[in-house]
């Protein structure tokens, strides 16, 4: 497949192509130039000179995690029996039949993270997905972090179970003991490995063995926090166990932003076109992205899909637009900016030959983040889900 006669938005270092042009073989983004081919195949698109981007990104859902129209029999993201789950796996979970994944494709989203809830203060571990496909497994991009969440949901759920934690000290006391437990256990374990005589394996434990990649920093640790003092916890936390972390919603970021500049933490904002339904959200502010990115701190914008439909990704990001983001940076915002906080910017999140040919098309003059605005053309791998060109 060749796309000609494109104004290309790579989101990456090479800028906007205008007049440009770019093939796909094999499902990957195989040349990119500008001008015209010589040479047309027969599968080529003229882009009528529209706008190509990378197929946007959705750094924090519970996409297929939690079933549209369906109660308790879809919701599988919480494992609220217990309150520290890092063993659980978003990925035995999702439901790739749930139509909101359909939704996604329509509206050019092709990849998003999908999380266990925060009902837990350590829920499990988050995988990036692709949004076609009819088995998770082969949706699957990787697994990128544990969740972690802090304030008002572990409270509460488990204030309605009379069991702890029930304040934000328990919650944090959790955390960092399963934290302790793993590192104690890998501390065993490098014993064992280089002097079995003289040193036994620790007992089994699955929960010590889902955090060792995070301890190792090949995963990263991803914190629900919306207050500004719940997001310092979360940057404290990382400091004492040398996470890569991330903070999730980061309503009150706005406060701190220039402390969690100096931290070098990103914040994955969202959802913004909500109410503020519960108390840590009063903080809600459409500025908050706009302020974040104006102090340094690497930002996406997320929906949290149910919270808000996942087809509103865009629009989520036209509404930092108004809180002052420019239209570039609102692009980037759910585009390249959550492929590098999810670690997965080697296969997506920009045009580069050679990554996944992830890709949306709109006809010119229109505005991708608009509300009334769908993309003509949505690819993901190379695979055509939406043509109406």
């Amino acid at each position: 497949m060749l796309i000609y006669n494109a104004e290309i938005h790579t989101m990456s270092a090479r800028g906007i192509i205008n007049k440009g042009w770019l093939s796909v073989k094999d499902g990957k983004i195989e040349d990119m130039g500008e001008g015209i081919p010589d040479l047309l195949p027969e599968d080529s698109i003229d882009a009528k000179g529209g706008m190509l981007l990378p197929g946007f990104i959705d750094a924090h859902t519970h996409l297929g995690i939690i079933e549209d129209s369906l109660d308790f029999e879809g919701d599988d993201c919480n494992e609220s029996t217990d309150p520290f789950t890092p063993q659980m796996r978003a990925v035995d979970g999702i439901n790739p039949f749930d139509r909101c994944f359909e939704e996604a494709r329509m509206r050019g989203i092709t990849a998003v993270a999908s999380s266990p809830g925060s009902a837990n203060p350590c829920g499990g571990e988050i995988c990036a997905i692709k949004t076609s496909g009819r088995r998770v497994d082969d949706m699957l991009i990787s697994s990128c972090g544990i969740k972690f969440a802090l304030g008002e949901n572990p409270k509460n759920i488990y204030n309605g179970k009379d069991e702890t934690p029930m304040t934000r000290m328990a919650v944090t006391a959790l955390i960092r003991e399963g934290l302790y437990k793993a590192k104690r256990y890998v501390h065993d374990m490098d014993s064992y490995y280089s002097d079995s005589e003289n040193y036994d394996p620790p007992e089994y434990d699955i929960k010590c063995e889902a955090l060792m990649a995070l301890l190792d920093r090949k995963q990263k640790a991803f914190f629900h926090c919306h207050r500004a003092d719940d997001i310092c916890t979360a940057m404290r936390i990382a400091k004492e166990f040398s996470l890569d972390a991330v903070i999730i919603h980061g309503t009150e970021g706005h406060r701190i932003a220039d402390i969690i500049a100096g931290e070098e933490i990103p914040v994955i904002c969202g959802p913004i076109i909500c109410d503020r339904c519960k108390p840590e959200m009063r903080g809600l502010e459409l500025k908050n992205a706009a302020v974040l990115h104006e102090n340094g701190v690497k930002t996406a914008i997320c929906t949290d899909h149910t919270v808000i439909p996942i087809q509103y990704l865009p629009l989520s990001a036209q509404a930092a637009m108004k809180g002052g983001l420019t239209f570039d940076e609102a692009l980037k915002a759910i585009t390249i900016a959550p492929a590098e906080i999810l670690g997965i910017d080697e296969e997506t999140g920009s045009l580069d030959i050679g990554k996944d040919a992830d890709m949306q098309l709109y006809r010119a003059g229109e505005n991708p983040l608009d509300l009334m605005t769908e993309p003509v053309l949505v690819t993901v791998n190379g695979g055509i889900c939406r043509r109406e060109i």
